[in-house]
């Protein structure tokens, strides 16, 4: 059969990313405490285009993706892109994941026991270059300081959502990065409190005040600490209680080349 994607296209231009997007997929990947979780991922896949082909073979992305459905993990995401790149006969490929990863995460004071959920990314690109980054979306809880300086007994609080891009050296595992995420604000967040918890959590980020700025920065000095990631990127967003809008802080670190 005639192979229309191979044809001269009309207009000769070359394209960066050509691919599917918004594929949901079954994958699991690794669990520091039971070994694997199975979840459903948002995946997109792409590769650059020259300029002399019309279009690429869509199918071939998918093919690929079934060879890996039972290992997508971080160690494993550098082989996919390349056998997406050769098979593609591709000069660059990308990878993008998103999907939900669940953790059972105990109340503070009676240790109730529910899921708590976190949006995680896994991204990569090999080219010319190399390119590999996981990212976690933690929310957390902060405690406004000047609230709590300029009130005789009270301080508004609200639930923020900080985001973390890292570059990495090794494996890690992601339960580590959300903890360190967690361990950097006024509170954590859990699925189940009681009377006991909601009391320890609130006099807890009563007693530990930070704004975003804050945040980002403690969180910043803590990645550079474990001198396990080359990059990162982390930001926070408060979705203010007492204010129409909302607070937001960014900061990068270390070596984006």
């Amino acid at each position: 059969m005639k192979d229309v994607q191979k044809q001269k296209p009309d207009n000769p231009l070359y394209i960066k990313k050509v691919g599917v997007k918004d594929l949901s997929y079954p994958i699991v990947v690794l669990d520091k405490k039971r070994g694997t979780q199975h979840t459903v991922a948002s995946i997109n896949l792409y590769v650059d285009l020259p300029r002399e082909f019309k279009g690429t073979h869509m199918s071939r992305f998918i093919e690929v993706l079934n060879e890996y459905r039972e290992d997508i993990h971080i160690d494993k995401i550098e082989h996919i892109i390349k056998e997406i790149r050769d098979v593609l006969e591709a000069t660059s490929a990308y990878m993008e994941i998103e999907f939900p990863y669940f953790i059972e995460k105990p109340s503070p004071v009676t240790g109730s026991e529910g899921l708590m959920d976190y949006t995680c990314t896994f991204k990569g690109m090999v080219g010319e270059k190399k390119d590999f980054r996981v990212g976690v979306k933690v929310p957390v809880m902060t405690m406004c300081p000047c609230s709590k300086e300029i009130s005789e007994n009270s301080a508004h609080s609200q639930r923020g959502i900080v985001t973390v891009e890292v570059k990495y050296k090794n494996f890690f595992w992601i339960e580590d990065l959300i903890a360190l995420v967690e361990n950097c604000a006024s509170s954590p967040v859990y699925p189940i409190l009681k009377r006991p918890d909601e009391k320890y959590v609130t006099e807890y980020a009563y007693a530990h005040p930070m704004f975003v700025e804050d945040v980002v920065r403690q969180i910043s000095s803590e990645l550079t600490k474990t001198g396990e990631f080359s990059w990162f990127s982390v930001e926070a967003e408060n979705m203010e209680s007492i204010h129409n809008h909302n607070a937001y802080a960014c900061i990068e670190g270390g070596d984006e080349d």
